[in-house]
């Protein structure tokens, strides 16, 4: 296929919206320094009984990512339709674990972030030391690390240690989040990738810190609950931040 080409005219209504969110996600992920070059990803399902997902061409570059380049896998890993496009099998093992497991889990995002990996290898994981951790700590799952994800076996033990949570810290590699909306996924990475700034910059102060009781994680993680599920939120908000990325990263919805 074309690069130019759009395959707008060939998929359905709701395939099309789908497709446009995910380029904006990427878009996003670009925008705030998140990417690591193409070896990490966002997936998302498609819209109807197969059970089919959307994910980034393998060796294109997020700000390359397009509604209509993105690529469409069954869980096999077959594409479809034919693609010039092939996809990162790391990638694919992680997020079609996902997909299998979690029907409600409609989006998934798994970065490499700096500060995600640095706490990533720290053995106390994301500790209570902000607002921002404490908003998600309840919600955080960990996967101990086994390697470049290529084999088919570590699928299972990713999906027991994910459970119902939905985010994760996988060990010594990155971080992880689920969403049945494009903006519930990306707020809940916002606030971890932003936790774990924030824990490594005040480690980096040298002086003790102030962590807080599960009491105290519990309670400001039910206070931002409504949040995540509130659908006129999420609405709202993500047709705010999808005004960003019109602003600051055109031509992603082709």
């Amino acid at each position: 296929m074309d690069d130019q080409a759009s395959v707008k005219d060939i998929v359905s209504e709701a395939e099309w919206k789908a497709r446009c969110d995910l380029a904006a996600l990427y878009r996003l992920v670009r925008i705030h320094g998140w990417d690591d070059l193409f070896f990490t990803h966002i997936s998302m399902r498609v819209p109807g009984p197969e059970e089919h997902f959307l994910l980034n061409p393998f060796g294109l570059l997020y700000e390359d990512v397009t509604a209509s380049n993105l690529v469409k896998v069954d869980l096999q890993g077959n594409v479809l339709p034919p693609s010039r496009y092939g996809i990162n099998p790391a990638g694919f093992t992680i997020h079609s674990a996902i997909h299998e497991a979690r029907p409600d889990a409609k989006v998934a995002m798994h970065l490499h972030t700096d500060a995600g990996v640095a706490v990533a290898a720290q053995k106390d994981g994301l500790l209570p030391i902000s607002q921002l951790a404490m908003n998600i700590m309840s919600d955080v799952a960990y996967h101990g690390y086994e390697g470049l994800a290529l084999e088919a076996d570590e699928k299972k033990r990713l999906v027991a240690d994910l459970g119902e949570k939905n985010t994760m810290i996988l060990r010594n590699h990155g971080t992880l989040s689920v969403g049945s909306h494009p903006f519930q996924a990306y707020l809940r990475i916002y606030l971890l990738e932003r936790a774990c700034k924030i824990q490594t910059m005040a480690q980096a102060g040298g002086t003790e810190l102030i962590l807080w009781d599960k009491k105290m994680q519990d309670r400001v993680f039910n206070q931002g609950m409504e949040g995540f599920v509130n659908e006129f939120f999420l609405e709202i908000a993500w047709a705010a931040v999808r005004t960003r990325v019109d602003r600051e990263s055109p031509g992603y919805a082709v």
